[in-house]
């Protein structure tokens, strides 16, 4: 039986991680679009790649929606999920329903901290597998897949319960999904593709919050500074300084176990900006210069809310959460009126 995978929110990073899945013998991958579903349903996707080359990936089966999926009577082996995390505007475990068996494994290559709960509340038989990536992928026009650099991607099975209690009888299949989920990006040619225990994974979440959480907020409420202007600034290199090393110093009190050496420090994250010329901005800063909802809950209010649940509060990370929460809050509240 072919291993069958189903992408939810084939955009820039999803579609390329499908596009090294497609690879992969005896493996099937399908997905769901939705503004690019027209182009790829009639060309599929246009992937270009400093380091595979230029290649064209034509999905298994595409679909314009969950409920064409369910129709095709798949039973799913993996569901990617790789959509913009906003539990704040929508729930998106609802749209996976129908489509998970006891045999699925969820895939979550999503920003920010506590995106599983949903998924894991939803689907209690399913095994729920949390990814982070750092690839820069884009889509500047519908279906052509731009990857720019980096390839790395870590996942681990979600297992909350070990974070303060004993492993469970259902801990071992999670762990061999993931484990097979890892495998078949590596077959793919993602060499850096990396199986972590829970534990580590979240690390790497904190970690990655740790930069998202200092950058992106103090980047809108600056006025959408770039982050190489952020970083060489010294007042502002002082700020994320220490909203960097506040979600560092919380985040292995409350998992239980240090960060892991080779995780970089706030100075090398740093010195490491300062020398990104691209002038790129934050993914918030470009939310709100386009009137998008920016991933607020899972990047600032959720870290906040888990720690204070553990006893821990984060002074600088609570006051960026409120601010820009309010700006945001504003800003809608004026659309509003504009529309009467």
């Amino acid at each position: 039986m072919p291993t069958e995978i189903l992408i939810v929110g084939a955009g820039a990073i999803g579609a390329f991680y499908a596009s090294r899945l497609a690879l992969v013998p005896n493996t099937h991958v399908s997905v769901i679009c939705r503004s690019n579903y027209i182009v790829v349903k009639a060309n599929g996707f246009a992937v270009t790649s400093p380091l595979y080359g230029d290649y064209r990936f034509i999905p298994s089966h595409i679909f314009a929606n969950t409920e064409e999926a369910c129709r095709s009577g798949i039973q799913w082996d993996f569901i990617v999920v790789s959509t913009k995390a906003l539990p704040d505007v929508s729930d998106d475990s609802k749209i996976l329903e129908g489509l998970v068996s006891d045999q699925t494994a969820i895939v979550l290559i999503q920003n920010g901290l506590g995106v599983e709960a949903p998924y894991a509340t939803r689907f209690p038989n399913a095994s729920i597998c949390s990814a982070v990536t750092i690839a820069s992928c884009a889509q500047p026009s519908h279906g052509q897949i731009i990857h720019n650099r980096w390839t790395r991607i870590n996942s681990g099975p979600w297992l909350p319960h070990l974070d303060t209690g004993n492993p469970r009888s259902t801990d071992t299949r999670a762990i061999e999904q993931n484990d097979r989920f890892v495998k078949l990006l590596k077959q793919g040619g993602i060499n850096d593709a990396d199986a972590y225990d829970h534990a580590k994974l979240q690390l790497v979440r904190w970690h990655k919050i740790a930069i998202n959480a200092s950058m992106n907020p103090s980047s809108v409420l600056s006025g959408c500074t770039p982050n190489v202007a952020m970083a060489k600034d010294d007042e502002m290199a002082r700020h994320l300084k220490g909203v960097m090393e506040e979600v560092l110093a919380v985040a292995p009190k409350i998992l239980g176990k240090p960060l892991p050496k080779e995780f970089a420090s706030s100075e090398q994250i740093l010195r490491s900006t300062q020398k990104n010329t691209s002038g790129s901005k934050p993914s918030m800063a470009l939310d709100w210069e386009q009137g998008k909802t920016m991933e607020l809950e899972v990047i600032l209010g959720n870290p906040i809310r888990i720690a204070r649940e553990r006893g821990f509060e984060m002074p600088r990370l609570q006051s960026l959460y409120a601010l820009i929460r309010m700006a945001q809050q504003n800003r809608e509240e004026t659309k509003s009126r504009s529309k009467i």
